[in-house]
């Protein structure tokens, strides 16, 4: 067992799945996108700076610079700027489940998309992670949740699909905090677009948001980034995405404790029947055969 790996992927997974927790507090007390856009602009000058004084290089190959491209709009600038739109409405928890279906959404677009073969495990698992969704979303619309809200979470976890399917390789080549740096600040550029043109700039400055705001922007936003392109470096992206599994689990249990957000019996269910999903399908991808 590869410890060290073991351990980048549960403190991914943990900063990852905290990242909806924090983004609920700031969006109560700032506009959402010049926050984030924020957020990135001092994120990737602190990664780029860094990754300077290291020694690394702004001088990238193709396929990184594609990597950058792709990464800083397809998952900042849209999946975590409508996430944090989202959030004005929906629970950190809902988010977080939504978002959590990535890997069964990679999956999929690979059978469906690049004729990926998917072991009978694998198609359990896409089947569970279905059910399981459906749980949820028909509890949630049940009991009130903000339609529109929702939509925009959907589009946000297809945004984010687009992005992983598209950044595999980015990490090789070296320079590795130069690229999470500089793909913060491509999605910093998009985002500051919509954000100047919709939003004023009115902060509520209290401590909630500093800390929620200083958490974000070193934690999930650098920190978690950096770790994943380790993991992933380390061990590939198919055993990495592995520790996604946890991230249902993690994000709701973090908006309970933190936001005292309450969850149903088939949101519990939907949650644990979407990582399961999640774990069949990447157990299936490393060919583990279950007795």
């Amino acid at each position: 067992m590869d410890l060290r790996a073991v351990f980048l992927g549960l403190a991914f997974a943990l900063m990852w799945s905290s990242a909806f927790t924090s983004a609920r507090v700031i969006v109560d007390y700032a506009p959402p996108l010049t926050a984030l856009a924020l957020r990135f602009l001092i994120s990737g000058t602190l990664g780029v700076g860094i990754a300077v004084l290291l020694g690394q290089s702004a001088r990238l190959t193709r396929r990184q610079w594609i990597g950058v491209l792709t990464f800083g709009i397809a998952q900042n600038a849209l999946y975590l700027g409508l996430n944090f739109v989202a959030m004005q409405t929906v629970e950190a928890s809902f988010a977080a489940i939504i978002a959590s279906t990535m890997p069964l959404l990679v999956a999929l677009v690979g059978w469906a998309g690049f004729g990926d073969r998917i072991r009978p495990l694998g198609i359990a698992g896409l089947v569970a992670g279905v059910v399981g969704v459906t749980l949820i979303m028909g509890a949630r619309l049940q009991g009130g949740v903000d339609l529109f809200g929702a939509i925009l979470c959907v589009i946000g976890v297809c945004s984010l699909t687009v992005a992983t399917l598209a950044v595999r390789g980015a990490s090789s080549g070296g320079n590795l905090l130069m690229i999470v740096g500089l793909q913060m600040l491509v999605g910093s550029a998009v985002l500051w677009v919509p954000a100047l043109a919709l939003e004023t700039f009115a902060f509520d400055w209290n401590w909630k948001l500093g800390v929620a705001f200083t958490y974000t922007v070193l934690i999930p936003g650098l920190a978690a980034t950096y770790i994943w392109f380790l993991l992933v470096d380390r061990i590939g992206a198919v055993k990495a995405a592995t520790f996604h599994f946890l991230n249902p689990f993690l994000g709701v249990a973090t908006a309970a404790l933190l936001l005292g957000e309450k969850l149903g019996p088939l949101d519990v269910v939907g949650v644990l029947i979407i990582a399961t999903g999640i774990l069949a399908v990447q157990l299936s991808k490393q060919g583990v055969k279950v007795i």
